[in-house]
């Protein structure tokens, strides 16, 4: 076996979006570790490629008359259920160091004249916490990040893949990697890696991800790490090409909702439903700040509207577009008095009340309209496929207090750390990622672990790679496209494990995974080295689909009712009016929400088992007692 190249630096971030940056910054601000960037592409991963009409921070409040404090934020955090409460308070306490030092880095978030931060309520938003840079504010963040990390020096490895995350004696030594260009390995010898890889971004068709994110979930799995809360996704109505949110003002200016059946023959189909115009509209436009799917807006509530676009695109094989060409129904003028008084208040205030939707889109957001031109489509002229999409996961792998998993010097930042539970303040993402990040550097500054020993790390790399050196070998000699798997399982996973869930389709998404995950590896192929990445590829996806569909069908027989952005389907339940049965529910809303649910992969299997939540600390110690832990160790250990 040919000679494996090896690095030695002590702490590896994999990752390159605005956790993975902030992460390696700080490590190398404190000036004690040497520190590495592992990236398959630095200009990939959704913090630089995602967005929606107007992306939100949040954040501690920081402007106006708002009685806020670090305290009221951790509880916020903390009552949206199954999250602990050492993370809700972190993501507080650190939430304004978080946020200025984006801002100091040149982050365009807004300030009035006198400089206040001041805000605005996003969706789960007791107070006027969020803010925004615009459409793109994750990618100005990341973009800063990175013009910091330049200037500190950060060595940075690109066009690499993370494939094993090497351990001894039940602690992280490195990793592996495939150079994604040669299909050679890499090794990397560390006592710290941070994976910030993002959600697992791959494991779905219909996804607003961006296609250069797949995530690697399946690292963290595959070294016998839990995940946890995988059942906590968020789904969102969003276009498929691009793949963008339609959020904001992109439901307020009322679209048309049409679908194409199998003979181009198009439908209006909202009318199906709703006998009154206005009730549809009216549902529509609440769709643009309850953007994301909820199962509590269901039997009442604009939720409807996701269904239906469901029910269009599953059920009935359609396509469905949004068109902002022409009014909906048929309506040459809306009477604007006739929506919901909420609905119309809005959009008179913005003046607002005239035209078709494009020209109400123009005037109230035109960096909407630019933004799909941008992306080479004029929204002036074409209908916007869509469809309801995986957004984000409020789950993932589990961390602790300073976002270190189980696995001892392996730390999880950003959107695969799983420290969301059953609902989250839109944009608490970005500041999560933001002090969870920081929180690894902290630790991994403080931390006395070295570096394994080369001649026992040397051991450890050869077992590895003679493993994957035969995975590679057998690969290279099938014949069966790997694509085609890949959408199989994509496919297969938005069908029957997204925000619909019936326990019988469950287990039918199940089976396939199970069947696909033990054939693969003699079936499908590439037919050179330089494609050798999309197997793990595969790989991680089928993985993390496992756990994660095994952790659904979990909570059905568990929990059995429905909460979050999720529908389990219950034939005893109740159900909306001229719905189809498969939407029928049981809406506790908040079953099990002092609990958290993490799954394993073990012996090949996944497995589900429950813990309470984490209390929320209390926070009444005496200065001078934490000033004397500062001293002395910063009071981390």
């Amino acid at each position: 076996m040919k000679q494996i190249q090896t690095v030695t630096v002590d702490t590896l971030v994999v990752g390159s979006g605005a956790a993975g940056y902030n992460a390696a910054n700080r490590i190398l601000q404190d000036g004690r570790k040497s520190v590495a960037l592992l990236t398959e592409g630095v200009l990939c991963g959704t913090s630089r490629n995602t967005g929606s009409d107007k992306q939100t921070y949040y954040k501690l409040g920081l402007g106006g008359d708002s009685p806020d404090s670090v305290r009221r934020m951790a509880e916020d955090l903390f009552s949206y259920g199954s999250v602990d409460g050492d993370n809700a308070l972190c993501e507080a306490a650190l939430s304004a160091r978080s946020f200025l030092h984006l801002c100091e880095l040149g982050v365009p978030f807004p300030v009035n004249r006198y400089g206040e931060y001041v805000g605005y309520k996003t969706d789960h938003d007791p107070f006027e916490r969020a803010t925004s840079a615009g459409p793109l504010t994750s990618k100005f963040m990341t973009e800063a990040l990175q013009r910091e990390a330049d200037a500190l020096g950060l060595t940075v490895y690109d066009g690499l893949m993370a494939v094993e995350i090497l351990q001894h004696e039940n602690a992280v030594c490195g990793v592996l990697a495939l150079e994604k260009k040669s299909g050679e390995l890499i090794a990397f010898r560390s006592a710290h890696v941070v994976l910030a890889t993002g959600g697992p971004a791959g494991i779905y068709a219909d996804s607003v991800y961006p296609t250069s994110q797949m995530g690697s979930t399946g690292l963290a799995l595959r070294a016998g790490v839990p995940l946890q809360n995988m059942t906590e996704w968020q789904y969102g109505l969003a276009s498929l090409s691009p793949r963008w949110n339609v959020s904001g003002t992109y439901m307020q200016v009322l679209p048309r909702f049409v679908s194409l059946d199998e003979d181009g023959v198009e439908h209006e189909f909202l009318g199906d439903y709703f006998a009154d115009p206005y009730k549809a509209l009216s549902n529509v436009f609440l769709k643009g700040y309850q953007w994301p799917f909820d199962s509590a807006k269901v039997l009442e509530g604009s939720s409807v509207i996701d269904l239906l676009v469901y029910r269009e695109c599953v059920l009935k094989h359609r396509r469905v577009y949004l068109d902002y060409t022409k009014n909906p129904f048929g309506l040459e003028k809306i009477d604007f008095a006739r929506l919901s008084p909420e609905a119309y208040h809005y959009l008179n205030r913005a003046e607002a009340c005239f035209g078709t939707p494009i020209e109400r889109l123009h005037l109230m957001n035109e960096p909407a309209v630019e933004l799909y031109r941008t992306k080479g489509v004029d929204i002036a002229k074409e209908p916007l496929e869509i469809a309801l999409c995986a957004q984000h996961n409020n789950g993932g792998i589990a961390v602790d207090l300073w976002w270190q998993t189980s696995l001892c010097g392996l730390f999880a930042v950003g959107e695969c750390a799983g420290t969301h539970g059953i609902s989250r303040p839109g944009g608490s993402a970005l500041n999560a990622g933001q002090v969870g990040s920081l929180r690894a550097a902290q630790y991994i500054c403080a931390d006395t672990r070295e570096v394994l020993r080369e001649d026992v790390f040397a051991s450890v790399l050869l077992t590895a790679a003679a493993e994957h050196a035969t995975l590679c070998a057998q690969l290279l000699q099938n014949s069966e496209p790997i694509r085609s798997w890949i959408e199989q399982a994509q496919r297969s996973m938005s069908d029957h494990g997204a925000a619909i869930r019936a326990p019988e389709q469950l287990r039918t998404a199940i089976e396939l995974v199970k069947r696909m995950r033990n054939t693969f590896s003699t079936h499908v192929g590439v037919d050179k080295p330089s494609l050798l990445y999309q197997v793990y590829q595969l790989r991680d996806v089928l993985d993390t689909q496992l756990v994660t569909l095994c952790a659904m069908l979990d909570f059905s027989v568990t929990v059995k009712t429905t909460r979050g952005s999720a529908l389990y389907c219950d034939p005893a339940g109740e159900l909306r009016e001229g719905l189809e049965e498969i939407f029928r529910l049981s809406a506790n809303r908040r079953g099990a929400a002092d609990k958290i649910q993490e799954v394993s992969l073990i012996e090949n299997e996944a497995t589900a088992f429950w813990r309470d939540v984490r209390p929320l600390p209390t926070s009444n110690e005496a200065f001078e007692t934490v000033w004397r832990g500062y001293r002395e160790n910063g009071n981390i250990f």
